[in-house]
């Protein structure tokens, strides 16, 4: 009892007099460190838990960004595969809007594997308007010729398929000859040119436009190498292909001025013939 009245007193006299205030500041100062021991875990704990929530927001953040930037090269991958392709394109049909009347520009679809048979698929048939013996080209040359078609696709042979020739003739003076396919991409030959034909090393030859097939003037091929045996009635000529024919994803169906009018006459004489077959077929008996 006698320390509730001290209290009391003690109070009441700090409160009128303020007589406690040095007092007051002397014990905080004192507590203060036992303040801290106290508060110390609770705030170690919640820095660890903000620090934490940090780190993981950072990781978060970093894998965001790695995926965001492997996205964009991949991108910038596909980016680039259609420029390069672009470019092939104008490619294509620069090197033939000066020649050809009409070209068209076809996939390729597959290759056939046999290292004998140079064939390739393509993804343009009877529908589009090629037809067995239609030439294909490259931006640089002559790539081969359709030999079978489809409604939807087509097959056709490389200049260097063994079963392959080609009309052509020497650029520089006219000389026409035939080159053959040897089953490598890289090398044809001449094989019917005597040995005192006047031909030589770096000569273009292009297409005669011989047999209506090809149409006269495209690049065929560059001569390689030639050799030449008195006690032999032809000489050995290889020759470059001008096409990148173990390259190319697209090459163009082409068609001459002289196709066409044919392909437009064989039309007009199916109307024709058709409008005949109707009236008679319509006439009275």
């Amino acid at each position: 009892m006698l320390f509730v009245i001290l209290s009391i007193a003690i109070m009441v006299l700090d409160y009128r007099e303020n007589h406690l205030d040095a007092a007051r500041q002397v014990l905080s100062v004192a507590v203060q460190p036992i303040r801290v021991a106290v508060d110390f875990p609770f705030a170690a704990s919640a820095w660890l838990m903000e620090a934490g929530r940090d780190r993981q927001a950072l990781r978060t953040e970093n894998e965001e960004l790695r995926d965001a930037q492997l996205l964009n090269r991949v991108r910038l991958q596909q980016f680039a595969a259609l420029e390069a392709e672009n470019a092939r394109l104008r490619s294509l049909m620069d090197s033939t809007a000066k020649v050809a009347d009409r070209v068209l520009i076809t996939e390729i679809l597959s290759v056939d594997l046999d290292p004998l048979r140079h064939r390739i698929a393509l993804d343009k048939g009877l529908r589009h308007g090629a037809f067995a013996g239609q030439a294909l080209l490259d931006a640089d040359g002559v790539v081969g010729q359709i030999t079978r078609t489809g409604p939807l696709n087509s097959e056709a042979i490389l200049i260097s398929d063994p079963d392959h020739a080609v009309p052509v003739e020497v650029n520089r003076n006219g000389l026409r000859t035939i080159v053959v396919g040897t089953g490598d991409t890289t090398v044809i030959s001449l094989p019917f040119l005597p040995t005192n034909a006047d031909i030589e090393e770096g000569d273009l030859l292009v297409t005669s436009g011989m047999g209506g097939t090809f149409p006269r003037g495209y690049p065929v091929a560059v001569i390689k190498s030639i050799s030449r045996d008195p006690h032999q009635p032809f000489a050995a000529i290889e020759a470059i292909p001008s096409a990148a024919l173990n390259q190319n994803r697209e090459v163009l169906l082409v068609w001459s001025g002289e196709q066409l009018a044919r392909n437009k006459m064989d039309n007009t004489t199916e109307q024709e013939a058709g409008s005949y077959s109707a009236t008679v077929g319509g006439a009275p008996n």
